[in-house]
């Protein structure tokens, strides 16, 4: 268990908190850049920031103060110009540096601009990768987005899914390092919850965890399997700073503030090689609910709304003094001290893990993953059909997350070819 100081500091994101200290020295992905195909701005709140995200008709994004220094109006209901954001209230327009670059009618009584001149809006660099847009908010230099290799993979069908989430991040990243509930939250909640008492799946007889630079990995045995399977020998990624990642997929717990959380997933299929070459001109987007309208109750039919579940059990913020660690939590130890050292060496003036700057390194990193051949090359529609769930290569049932769209599931059709089975 933490004391409450200990336990506080890493729950807290503000700008002068040192765990909010240390987030601003990464890239967060906060938005989809499918999102900005039928709108120009989007109200975005990160690291307790409230902030507006928007594209000019040039194309460029920006991230700026979500409040005119003017008279405060709202400025994601601002209008876009070839080089900006311009205030509906009184027209003042900002560029991505945040200056202010137009006081239509003080620039009439003042030519030199003398007013305008003083003017600087808080700003953030924003940048698109993947589908996903990413802002960084902390100081420069500002570190390179990281280049994952699933972020290069040909031929599939990927997918971004938001859910705002009401509690802190944190106690949704260490569920980034905890094998065994796979088994009880996953599994053998899923039997009960199809309405059979058993069997349940094997239990974990082993489980170890492993430190690498761009994270941490965890690996586990079941009873039914053994040293030389995958999910042992290659294992799955707690992502630094706030991920996970299974091969197929990344899910980032983005904190938002001290008590929400954006989860952002972004979901991969290979297409089936007789389907090749595909081209996905645009990555979809759509936000996944939480509650059950019919119901009022958490929505527990998928995955990671099961991983919901837990994490607001939990409180808006875990309380960690109350709590009593076993074996299998050995991650999350080691996260908790990784994410204390990594404090401290942003006080002494050192980059923190998995920051990346070196341009060569990061043209694509190499993570653990399993099936990693067949993502890379694909298989056919046979190979598909027989291939290990671990892989995860393609399915006939989105399984991760409800609600998805029925435009989002007649695209993925027409990519694979076949028809999902959820329809």
């Amino acid at each position: 268990m933490l004391d409450e100081e200990r336990n506080r500091t890493l729950m807290e994101v503000g700008a002068d908190k040192p765990m909010g200290k240390l987030l601003r020295r990464y890239w967060h992905p906060i938005a989809a850049a499918s999102e900005f195909d039928t709108k120009n701005t989007k109200p975005i709140r990160l690291l307790g920031e409230n902030l507006v995200m928007y594209k000019d008709l040039s194309g460029k994004y920006g991230v700026l103060d979500r409040h005119c220094p003017h008279r405060r109006a709202d400025l994601s209901y601002g209008y876009v110009e070839e080089d900006g954001l311009r205030c509906n209230y009184h027209g003042w327009l900002f560029g991505k540096d945040g200056k202010c670059l137009a006081q239509p009618y003080e620039d009439v009584e003042d030519p030199s601009g003398k007013l305008r001149n003083t003017i600087q809006i808080k700003h953030y660099k924003v940048e698109e990768k993947a589908g996903l847009l990413w802002v960084y908010m902390g100081p420069e230099p500002a570190p390179l987005v990281p280049n994952y290799e699933p972020f290069f993979w040909q031929n599939g069908f990927t997918q971004i899914v938001f859910t705002e989430i009401p509690c802190n991040w944190f106690q949704c990243q260490e569920n980034s390092i905890d094998p065994v509930h796979f088994e009880w939250m996953h599994s053998n909640w899923s039997i009960r919850l199809g309405g059979s008492t058993g069997p349940y799946i094997p239990t974990h007889i082993k489980v170890d965890f492993d430190e690498i630079d761009q994270g941490f990995v965890y690996r586990r045995i079941r009873a039914d399997t053994s040293d030389q399977h995958p999910l042992w020998t290659i294992g799955r990624v707690c992502l630094w700073p706030y991920c996970l990642f299974t091969g197929g997929h990344f899910e980032w717990r983005v904190p938002v503030d001290d008590n929400t959380t954006m989860s952002v997933g972004w979901f991969f299929n290979k297409v089936p090689k007789e389907r090749e070459p595909y081209v996905q001109n645009s990555i979809p987007h759509w936000y996944s609910p939480l509650v059950d309208e019919k119901t009022g109750r958490w929505i527990n039919t998928h995955v990671m709304n099961q991983d919901f579940i837990a994490w607001v059990g939990q409180g808006t913020h875990a309380d960690r003094t109350q709590e009593h660690l076993g074996k299998s939590d050995k991650g999350i130890a080691m996260i908790r001290r990784r994410f204390f050292d990594d404090m401290e060496r942003i006080e002494r003036g050192e980059d923190p893990k998995a920051i990346m700057r070196d341009p060569k390194a990061n043209e694509r990193i190499q993570l653990p993953i399993v099936g990693l051949d067949a993502f890379r090359n694909g298989l056919t529609s046979k190979e598909l059909e027989n291939a290990g769930g671990e892989e995860r290569l393609a399915s006939k049932k989105f399984i991760f997350q409800s609600g998805q769209p029925e435009e989002v599931k007649v695209a993925y059709e027409d990519a694979m070819g076949f028809k999902m089975t959820d329809r």
